[in-house]
């Protein structure tokens, strides 16, 4: 009985020579594609110097752990003109904020960070008086009631 396929071809150091080059090749690509995906969206800096922010850990909890005594329960929410509010209570009861310094920068860094200015809603809170630019934003807020403040940091959109 003859055979109708055709006869077989020995597989060579060429053939297994093209699939590693193919497939080195291939894992290549990826590997340089999401690694310009990656350089081209982060900033690439959290803080100018890790080793000094370390020296310092110590004293950002025990600031945290203060303002935790403290018992402020914040609300940072953004209206429907895209201005930021911001709210503190104490024990379910509203507190009247004397002042916030902010500061308003996109998390990856690719715009300048720059001042947000707040102004008195009436009700206690606080409105900004800018409106933001459609995106996400992260806000960096130091909120005063009477003499005590507390720093909060959220992301809005």
């Amino acid at each position: 009985m003859m055979s109708t396929y055709p006869a077989k071809k020995p597989f060579t150091g060429w053939h297994m020579t093209a699939i590693l080059v193919g497939f080195f090749a291939i894992v290549m690509a990826v590997n340089f594609t999401m690694a310009g995906f990656a350089m081209s969206t982060f900033g690439g800096k959290v803080v100018e110097n890790s080793y000094v922010a370390s020296q310092h850990y110590n004293d950002l909890l025990d600031r945290a752990a203060a303002q935790d005594a403290m018992g402020w329960d914040e609300t940072i929410t953004l209206d429907a003109d895209r201005h930021v509010r911001l709210s503190l209570t104490h024990l379910g009861e509203p507190l009247a904020i004397s002042g916030v310094t902010a500061m308003l920068s996109h998390p990856l860094g690719r715009v300048p960070a720059t001042a947000l200015r707040f102004a008195p809603d009436g009700t206690g809170a606080m409105r900004s008086v800018e409106a933001l630019a459609p995106g996400r934003w992260r806000l960096d807020a130091s909120v005063r009631h009477g003499s005590d403040e507390a720093r909060y940091r959220s992301d809005v959109q």
